[in-house]
């Protein structure tokens, strides 16, 4: 995943978010053959809840496997499990003390990355504070809620993300809530495009979600 303090533009790239996982070992093969169809740049793994050693040795199943594909592996975990797990980084919901630790403690051998952001002013603070990316939109599951749990509307997404990426180097993530919404956040000119459930859930199966993605990336960055 592109670090921030590289200002060099990139085309629009791919991330995957996995479901929130119990059983890492069952997702391996899974996750393996999505990212041999083709370029992902990061894994934004979730987990289901656990004490710190399972978490720490759930993100040791997936490391290895993104890596060798290619991808970061970013982690919804502790500063702690990130580190001893030996993931890329961590993705974070915003706030400003959670951050600011995990800025001081990890970079900048490791990617912080941030979600969940109620505002454009919220995510300003993000990318002040040393957030490597800042991702608009959410998995439904996430609950990173903007209004009582409410995720915001897709074009509201699309919308920051174009102002995003006209206005600030940091790299901005959109999150696409189907596959067909890839296209859209490319020509808002995302940096990443983010997609979870409908990978998971392609009736043909992840390996095609993401060549069919990655198609529509191609398409929304040359309108």
């Amino acid at each position: 995943m592109r670090d921030s303090r590289n200002p060099d533009p990139v085309e629009t790239q791919l991330v995957l978010v996995t479901p929130l996982l119990e059983d890492p070992e069952g997702f391996v093969p899974i996750l393996a053959g999505a990212l041999a169809a083709g370029p992902v740049a990061a894994v934004i793994a979730r987990f289901a809840p656990c004490d710190e050693r399972t978490l720490v040795n759930r993100i040791k199943v997936l490391a290895p496997v993104a890596q060798k594909g290619g991808a970061a592996l970013m982690a919804e975990a502790s500063v702690e499990a990130v580190a001893r797990g030996g993931a890329d980084g961590i993705h974070l919901r915003f706030a400003a003390e959670t951050l600011a630790e995990a800025v001081s403690r990890l970079a900048p051998q490791r990617m912080v990355g941030v979600g969940g952001l109620k505002s454009k002013d919220d995510a300003m603070a993000a990318g002040e504070a040393g957030a490597d990316y800042v991702m608009f939109g959410e998995a439904q599951s996430s609950r990173y809620a903007e209004r009582d749990g409410v995720l915001p509307p897709f074009h509201a997404v699309v919308e920051r993300v174009a102002w995003w990426a006209e206005v600030f180097q940091v790299p901005v993530v959109g999150f696409a809530p189907d596959i067909a919404g890839v296209e859209a956040l490319a020509r808002a000119r995302a940096d990443f495009v983010a997609l979870g459930e409908p990978v998971w859930d392609h009736p043909e199966g992840p390996a095609a979600a993401v060549g069919t993605a990655l198609a529509l990336i191609r398409a929304g960055a040359a309108a």
